[in-house]
């Protein structure tokens, strides 16, 4: 059985590749020469940038960079390693990678060497050349090599907390728990119900975790606050880890965050989010909001935060708040709940990078498992506290001369643009669409007639059509194959009215981040229990 699933597989996603790159081929010849022959050349540069975006593709650039930066690195310690292990006496060899906190000696060995998940979401392969920033890879067999800034007193582990705020949250918090006992010790792991009506609390304190239980809704901004300040975990722990009460942390979690904290220019190691993927626990809606988001991370984590995290760059604007480090010493410097933000994670990072507490790390060994909305109500309500929050937070920081602004503010002019020209463009074409179906009585109607002609001299229905839907259509197909989910090929079909959702809000919630304030009280959607 396993043999027919692996070559039913395989052959899905050679069709499935297949698939797209004929898309992609037939989708170019036509922005590029059909359009452009009518007239539309400025036409077909805009469907080419509606379709990747100049940013997508710009930190692309800078994300392959640093994945050959690191692919040198790891040739010339390889030639370095093998001109010393002449020297180095049997007794004296290590198998240890050093991890710390940044305070000397504060290290810890953790295992043999780095390790990155593959796009697939499969295993990871150890040492691979994969943009490892300085001192990630430890000499196999040889002396033990402390990252730069630390000390050689000798290892010692890196003490993190791990704090679950859950607001009504009962069906899932037993899974989020059960994650991380398998990590951390019972004593480290704090639970703060933010004044649950269910059984949230009753359930986190039969594990025999740690619960404080708020009598009054804060926020989640508020609960972190709250029991960061009761336990004094900034100054019993290196570093807290906040973990959404949906999520579940991947087995190398805490090895790869670790081995980011061992930097001690590190100040806080961005989770690495993986949709959770239970197809038969979904209605249709739900299963393509789960695909529609497995493509959307795949894409910004890949290829754009991998390039905005490097340390050459270290411009990231989002830690995101499902399950992420932060070191102490940065923590303390952040005001976690300012008032008027409905979420805590963008204003977390501005602080981060206005304060220059130190450089946001992301490598795919620190993944978490996040249970996507079930429903597109939900999906709504979700995206569009996100994108407010983000709005707000630019509100609350404003501008600063750094090169994160330099960066940040193209970003903005292109989100606000793509989203206006996408919907515009799919309004324009169901408005054609409209007098297509209704034939004479519709066209009839005056002054429709003459602005379909308008529309279609500019903007013709099959421009529209294949401009927009087949370059999405064909970057499905491709996660398709990488992901080895052929079910993708069929949610495709519906992921860019999913785009247009997102593009909705992007600019719905702009004039609300200035004209109202939030107090970050949080409705939990709809959850189904996440363990086995």
């Amino acid at each position: 059985m396993r043999i027919v699933r692996f070559i039913g597989g395989l052959l899905a996603g050679l069709v499935a590749l297949a698939l797209a790159a004929a898309l992609f081929v037939y989708w170019f010849d036509f922005a590029t020469t059909s359009v452009a022959e009518a007239g539309g050349g400025a036409l077909a540069y805009a469907f080419l940038w509606l379709a990747f975006g100049a940013n997508l593709l710009w930190w692309t650039v800078v994300g392959l960079l640093r994945l050959g930066e690191g692919s040198v690195r790891a040739v010339a310690g390889g030639r370095s390693r093998a001109r010393k292990r002449g020297g180095v006496t049997a007794g004296a060899t290590s198998e240890r990678v050093l991890v710390g906190a940044g305070a000397p000696g504060a290290t810890a060995a953790v295992g043999a060497g780095p390790a990155t998940a593959d796009p697939a979401g499969g295993e990871v392969a150890e040492t691979a050349p994969d943009g490892s920033e300085p001192g990630d890879v430890a000499p196999a067999g040889g002396a033990v090599v402390p990252a730069e800034g630390e000390g050689a007193d000798g290892p010692r582990d890196v003490s993190i907390a791990v704090i679950i705020p859950a607001h009504n949250e009962e069906p899932v918090i037993g899974g989020a728990i059960d994650s991380a006992l398998r990590l951390f010790d019972r004593w480290d792991v704090y639970v703060v119900s933010d004044s649950s009506k269910d059984a949230t609390a009753d359930i986190a304190a039969r594990t025999g975790v740690n619960v404080l239980e708020l009598l009054t809704n804060r926020g989640k901004a508020g609960a972190l606050e709250a029991v960061i300040e009761e336990f004094a975990l900034t100054e019993r722990y290196d570093g807290v880890l906040i973990l959404d009460a949906d999520t579940e942390l991947d087995p190398g979690y805490v090895e790869g965050a670790k081995r980011q904290l061992r930097d001690p220019d590190v100040a806080a190691v961005a989770g690495f989010v993986v949709s959770e993927w239970k197809p038969r626990e979904r209605t249709f809606a739900g299963r393509l909001i789960s695909a529609y988001r497995d493509r959307l991370y795949f894409m910004l984590q890949y290829f754009m935060r991998f390039g905005q995290t490097w340390r050459r760059s270290s411009t990231a604007f989002i830690v995101p708040g499902f399950a992420s480090v932060y070191r102490s010493s940065a923590l303390r410097e952040i005001e976690v709940n300012p008032k008027g933000l409905v979420i805590e994670d963008f204003n977390m990072t501005f602080e981060l990078q206005r304060k220059r507490l130190g450089r946001i790390s992301m490598r795919p060994d620190t993944r978490a498992y996040s249970q996507d909305p079930f429903t597109l109500r939900d999906y709504a309500k979700q995206v569009g506290r996100w994108t407010l929050g983000f709005w707000q937070t630019i509100r609350r920081h404003g501008v600063w001369p750094s090169a994160f602004w330099l960066f940040l503010a193209p970003y903005l002019v292109e989100v606000v643009l793509v989203s206006a020209v996408l919907l515009l463009t799919s309004a324009l074409g169901l408005f054609v669409l409209v007098g297509a179906v209704g034939g004479e009585p519709v066209m009839s109607i005056p002054y429709y007639g003459e602005g379909v002609a308008a529309v279609t001299a500019f903007l013709p229905p099959a421009a529209i059509a294949v401009g927009l839907f087949v370059p999405d259509y064909a970057l499905t197909c491709v996660l398709a194959t990488v992901r080895r989910r052929p079910s993708y090929l069929l949610y495709g079909l519906f992921f860019l009215p999913m785009r247009l959702i997102d593009a909705y809000l992007a600019l719905r919630m702009i004039p609300r981040a200035w004209t109202a304030d939030s107090d970050g009280r949080w409705s939990s959607p709809v959850r189904v229990s996440n363990r086995a």
